[in-house]
């Protein structure tokens, strides 16, 4: 499945760097066949799998075709449900800010007319909406398609499934005989094709295949997640499984820079990888990477191509890739050579059925985990404490101070006291304080915490560095006086001594 960056695909500098913004740095394989198609002018029928990026695929052309010196409707796009129509319109309108005075507008049910009247009065160069209202707005005369250049049905076979036929029929008789079709389905189902081969002159067939794909012998598991909670989650499996050495996946380079400089505001020695990077700049962080200077490298598909690091413990799809092959080629970066490897996946809303694509694609079993608690966190860190202990005391590698011990029992502490005392002193030296709002809520899984940074390990360490006269990270992220449990720990080691 060959793919291309936007920059070979004939695109407009205003979109590509429209299209640019939003991350994306490489084609997906439907978007690297279908859009010079469709921008040629040939009719297509695509068929492609749920989260390939078919969206992009015509909202790009679609954006291009237009013409912003006329105010007439000149691209309607048909999808099965409202919210499929809003989720298309959200993309065209982000791809649309690379051609000033382009118009779209979503037409769909549930709502009153009122809006979409006077926004169709308005004038609107891209209508995208589902067969019913835009059934209803024809009917009534508010929406003029005679200027009409081209028609999209996404995901036809399921406007065929809702019961959309005959309104689908209706709508390609009614539109100008001389526009272009471009017909998107996961399926071919018989009435779709004889949609295609009524309404369609000599269509480009675009099939994207999904090849079988052997997934290497790695543990693969995944939380479900709110995308508000999603790094506060990644934060917390950190921590609790103590991962100190991954890469970290992300679809955009937005989503990279974001994750990156929230990591290192929370203590992490994080770095990140993505195309806008130049090589030289791309080398070094592979170097820290190797040199295991930085724990994390937070990068997308295209930066991390070719990246050849051992001993990597654990990847992280903090993102969910367009397909399968993108996945097994992320988890492939870890357990190399013979060695044991985890992928961690994380998915945020309507994301679980792109991984249930992802599954019947490469044939693996991932595992559902539930996200952890802030108690199993807390308990983690104890674990933690004590096997450090335990492992000092066994090799007799301390320093007795008897003395000391002496001058502090004869001032009326016990010996749990002083211990206490001692260990709360050491976890603040390695382990971040619990986040007094969040320890104070019943831990939980997600929706019954707060999630308000209770996983930032090292914030300590970073926050002596902001008070030192950092500026590395901004404002927003330096704190203005030191963690309540760092002042009842040092006044508590202070009296004691």
């Amino acid at each position: 499945m060959q793919k291309k960056p936007f920059s070979e695909l004939g695109l407009s500098q205003g979109v590509l760097n429209a299209v640019s913004a939003l991350g994306f740095e490489q084609a997906t394989p439907i978007q690297t066949q279908a859009i010079p198609e469709i921008l040629a002018g040939h009719d297509v029928v695509g068929q492609s799998q749920t989260g390939s990026g078919k969206t992009i695929a015509f909202a790009v052309p679609a954006v291009e075709l237009a013409d912003t010196k006329t105010p007439a409707t000149q691209v309607l796009i048909l999808c099965p449900t409202r919210e499929l129509a809003i989720q298309v319109a959200e993309e065209t309108a982000k791809v649309a800010a690379g051609k000033p005075g382009l118009r779209e507008l979503p037409i769909y049910g549930g709502t009153g007319y009122d809006r979409q009247l006077r926004a169709l009065d308005q004038g609107a160069h891209i209508v995208i909406g589902t067969p019913g209202r835009i059934m209803d707005h024809l009917e009534r005369g508010s929406l003029d398609i005679s200027a009409l250049r081209l028609l999209v049905l996404d995901e036809a076979d399921r406007m065929l499934d809702m019961g959309f036929l005959d309104d689908i029929r209706a709508i390609l008789t009614t539109v100008p005989e001389q526009r272009q079709t471009v017909l998107f389905s996961a399926t071919m189902p018989k009435p779709i094709l004889e949609i295609v081969r009524q309404f369609t002159r000599d269509p480009r067939h675009i099939r994207i295949q999904s090849e079988q794909l052997t997934v290497p012998q790695i543990e693969q598991v995944y939380y479900e997640v709110t995308r508000r909670t999603k790094l506060d989650v990644l934060c917390r499996l950190i921590d609790l499984e103590e991962v100190s050495y991954a890469i970290i996946f992300c679809t955009t380079k937005m989503t990279v820079d974001d994750l990156t400089e929230h990591l290192l505001a929370r203590g992490y020695a994080a770095d990140k990888m993505h195309g806008d990077m130049s090589q030289p700049m791309r080398e070094r962080v592979i170097a820290r990477f190797r040199a295991r200077k930085i724990e994390f490298l937070i990068a997308t598909d295209v930066a991390a191509r070719g990246l050849d690091v051992d001993d990597v413990a654990v990847v992280v799809n903090y993102d969910l890739p367009h397909d399968g092959e993108d996945y097994v080629h992320r988890i492939g970066r870890t357990g190399r050579a013979g060695r044991t490897g985890k992928a961690i996946t994380l998915v945020a809303g309507g994301d679980i059925h792109k991984l249930t694509y992802i599954q019947r694609h490469t044939k693996a079993r991932i595992q559902r985990l539930p996200v952890p608690t802030l108690e199993q966190v807390e308990q983690s860190r104890t674990d933690k404490i004590q096997r450090k202990i335990l492992s000092t005391l066994d090799a007799g590698n301390y320093t007795r101070h008897d003395a000391l011990l002496d001058q502090l029992l004869a001032r009326g502490f016990t010996t749990a006291d002083i211990l206490s005392a001692l260990v709360s002193l050491y976890a603040l030296e390695i382990l971040p304080p619990p986040n007094e709002a969040t320890a104070a809520e019943p831990a939980g899984p997600i929706g019954q915490d707060k999630f308000t940074n209770d996983s930032g390990r090292n914030s300590q360490k970073w926050s002596r560095k902001n008070r030192a006269g950092s500026s590395k990270f901004p404002d927003k992220f330096k704190r203005k006086k030191p963690h309540p449990a760092e002042r009842r720990i040092k006044k508590r080691i202070k009296n004691t001594v």
